[in-house]
């Protein structure tokens, strides 16, 4: 009974062992077994208990966060996990890239390269020269309207960002992306000074991190305003121009101090791509691109609109496609010289010249206004000018028509035969031989071995004296001169004098053959005109550091007695008459007397006159670099035309003064000796001893003058009392080199060069360079 009532009760086995199944589930009730219910069979009262209803299986539950979000979850989880990664990665690169550059206490910021700052007599910048082709100019010195250009278009976040700009970075690609090509740049102005003073060029990933961490260093041990200083005085911008101070001389021909806000924004614009958007390059397109630099400089607030209008009327339209300005000329010579005055250039050095800017200026606007004017239709393409004064000192250089197109000095550099313009050499050594300016000679045909010269015209003037023969420039004269004089001593006192080029001893030198620079060939011709003292040319004043320690100092200030002072007053007399009556008439300067001499050399390949005042000696060339004839062109003509301009420019505002002796050749008939005397207007000759005076001709002459330059410095060759002087004897028409006839082997005068007994105390003088630079 027990055992029958447990059994109604029992619980099936179920395989899944859950409270609940479902209906598909196997499992096994009373009426499924074998034997059956054993209290069925035997018909029990009680009724079988109804069998319990299966139970459904639970369907497994979604997973929490299914659908859209639980995907974006997902994509964010997995992000922040390669985020990981790939910062893990980085720091690995930088720790390998940063351990493969030198330890950071060695770090230093290299030097600049040397700059070399060249400046005229009044402290003016003539150019800059160096590496760099500017000085470094410190924030405070230079246009503010630089720093806010580069600002502005470049790093607008400069002054907030540690070095790195991620906010820059990440607009950069974002533009760049959406434009399908390389628009912006992510480095900072530190990022790229980074790169400008240590890294190269290359672009690769070790590069770049090498650079960020550069980036960083800077900040950390610079202030923005000390790195914003350095990188504007060191990037490129275009032409061989590093820096600003540079690249504003290079394309405004201006110091950066003095850079308006148009021209400003020119430089920033370059940064970009400095050769392309260069403005003597492709000027619309520097042009364009400034407009962008004033729109974020208008966007970032430093400028107004209205500044913007008036910016975009500054901007230059173009710009030469080289350095431009006779000035170059002189600096190039400047650093062809400096480093035999003191050495290898190790720091930034400044060259004081004696360069007059307003001289240089007017020097080259006489030979472009005369080659607009003439050369064209004369075929002159070139010419060049160089004017010293008494002392040898270079006042005005101009090597050509236009350095931007040749930077070639045609002045100092180029040689060419001088023509008649070596002719006083000729006349000096005759005048020292004994001859004077009123000894005659004749001037018909004559032969000199297998050579004939012939005059200019192929005209004959008979008999004439050595001054008409010179102020007209015959030719035939001045053969018999150096025949009487030797070529020798020609050659001796032309070197003496400061011609340095080799000089063929032949009787064609009189008429200019030997090859000579237009430099030399003006200095020499200065010893006539400050009564004989050598004027070694010289462009270099004074060297210092930027610190003001002197590294050179030249000492032209002493020069040698070349002439006496009695062959330097005839030769000034003489060739004052070139300009008065013979080839020299278009250089005349009305209230001043002057002096020189014309030159033209064969078929007019070559024209040059060279002349002076108490003031100036200057030397004009014209011709063309290939050699090519021009039309009839002689000295007297172009060149004089361009030395009247530039010296009337020269002389304006001053005092006109005599040159030295004071004027005029007056003949004594009795004995044959001409005195140089002065004729004042209306009046009676009077001596030839001028009065002080403060013009460099007074100066030269009271410095150097009197008894005590006798002492100081060696004689110089006298006339031979016993040559024919005077009306005295004319030589022979037909002479011939070295036939015994006494005029080709004259025993020349003694050199000039042997010291005099000076006493052991010397007194303090004021030297000529002193007075003149106004020391």
């Amino acid at each position: 009974m027990a055992g029958r009532g447990r059994s109604g009760d029992r619980i099936e086995p179920s395989f899944s062992g859950r409270a609940a199944r479902d209906d598909d589930e196997f499992s096994l009730d009373a009426d499924d077994r074998i034997g059956g219910n054993r209290s069925a069979r035997r018909g029990s009262s009680k009724p079988p208990k109804q069998r319990a209803a299966p139970r459904r299986r639970r369907e497994p539950r979604e997973r929490e966060g299914g659908g859209f979000f639980g995907f974006l979850r997902g994509v964010v989880y997995w992000c922040v996990v390669l985020f990981i990664w790939a910062g893990i990665g980085v720091a690995g690169l930088v720790v390998y890239y940063g351990s493969r550059m030198p330890s950071a206490s060695t770090w230093a910021i290299p030097e600049r390269p040397p700059n070399v700052k060249i400046t005229a007599v009044d402290g003016s910048v003539i150019a800059n020269r160096g590496a760099t082709g500017g000085e470094a100019l410190s924030l405070e010195n230079m246009s503010p309207y630089i720093p806010e250009a580069v600002i502005a278009i470049e790093d607008r976040r400069f002054y907030s960002h540690f070095g790195v700009d991620p906010l820059g970075l990440g607009r950069a690609i974002v533009t760049n992306f959406t434009a399908g090509h390389m628009v912006q740049g992510g480095s900072t102005l530190t990022q790229q000074l980074a790169k400008n003073l240590f890294l190269s060029p290359e672009r690769t990933l070790e590069r770049k991190v090498q650079e960020v961490l550069l980036a960083l260093w800077l900040e950390q041990k610079y202030t923005k305003d000390q790195i914003l200083a350095m990188y504007l005085n060191r990037v490129f911008f275009g032409s061989n121009a590093y820096g600003v101070e540079a690249a504003s001389r290079r394309y405004f021909n201006k110091s950066a101090r003095d850079v308006n806000l148009g021209e400003a924004a020119v430089l920033a614009g370059l940064l970009k791509a400095p050769s392309r958007l260069s403005p003597a390059r492709d000027a619309e397109a520097a042009n364009a691109r400034a407009q962008l630099v004033l729109a974020a400089m208008r966007e970032q607030g430093f400028i107004t609109d209205s500044e913007v209008k008036t910016a975009m009327s500054q901007t230059p339209a173009s710009a030469k496609s080289y350095w431009s300005g006779a000035g170059h000329y002189v600096a190039d010579m400047v650093m062809d010289q400096l480093p035999g005055l003191i050495g290898d250039i190790k720091e930034d050095v400044i060259v004081d010249t004696t360069i007059d800017k307003s001289l240089e200026k007017k020097a080259e606007q006489s030979l472009v206004d005369v080659l607009d004017k003439e050369g064209g239709k004369l075929d002159a393409s070139q010419a060049a000018l160089v004017s010293i004064d008494g002392t040898g000192a270079i006042r005005a250089l101009v090597g050509g028509r236009d350095y931007a197109a040749s930077q070639f000095n045609r002045a100092v550099k180029a040689k060419r035969q001088p023509g008649s313009s070596f002719k006083p050499f000729v006349y000096a050594a005759a005048l020292e031989k004994g001859l004077t300016p009123f000894s005659v000679f004749n001037d018909a045909p004559i032969r000199i071995g297998d050579w004939t010269p012939e005059n200019y015209e192929k005209k004959y003037n008979g008999e004439v004296t050595l001054a008409t023969a010179l102020a007209k420039s015959l030719n035939t004269v001045a053969a018999q001169l150096v025949m009487y004089d030797g070529p020798d001593q020609v050659i001796k006192l032309a070197h003496r004098l400061g011609i340095e080029s080799e000089l063929q001893p032949n009787a064609s030198i009189a008429l200019g053959t030997s090859e000579v620079s237009l430099m030399e060939l003006t200095a020499s011709y200065a010893a006539f005109m400050n009564g004989g003292y050598k004027a070694t040319p010289h462009v270099i004043r004074r060297v210092t550091t930027a610190e003001g320690k002197v590294l050179y100092e030249n000492t032209y200030d002493s020069p040698p007695r070349v002439l006496s002072e009695q062959i330097a007053a005839e030769m000034d007399a003489m060739m004052m008459g070139v300009i008065e009556n013979g080839t020299g008439k278009s250089a005349k300067i009305p209230g001043w007397q002057a002096a020189g001499k014309t030159g033209t050399t064969q078929n007019s390949r070559d024209a040059l006159f060279v002349g002076f005042t108490s003031n100036l000696t200057t030397g004009v060339w014209f011709g063309n670099d290939d050699g090519k004839p021009m039309k009839k062109v002689t000295g007297g003509g172009l060149p004089a035309k361009a030395w009247k301009e530039f010296m009337i420019a020269a002389h304006k505002g001053l005092s006109p003064a005599p040159l030295f002796g004071n004027g005029q050749l007056i003949g004594d008939q009795n004995n044959g000796q001409p005195m140089a005397q002065a004729v004042p207007d209306g009046g009676q000759p009077v001596t030839a001893e001028a009065p002080p005076s403060t013009t460099i001709g007074g100066i030269i002459s009271g410095v150097f003058g009197g008894d005590e330059s006798a002492n100081r410095y060696p004689q110089a060759p006298v006339r031979q009392q016993n040559a024919p002087s005077g009306n005295g004897p004319v030589p022979p028409a037909d002479v011939a080199e070295g036939d015994g006839s006494g005029y080709g082997n004259v025993v020349p005068p003694g050199d000039v060069g042997t010291p005099q007994a000076t006493s052991s105390v010397q007194p303090h003088r004021t030297t000529l360079l002193d007075l003149i630079m106004g020391q």
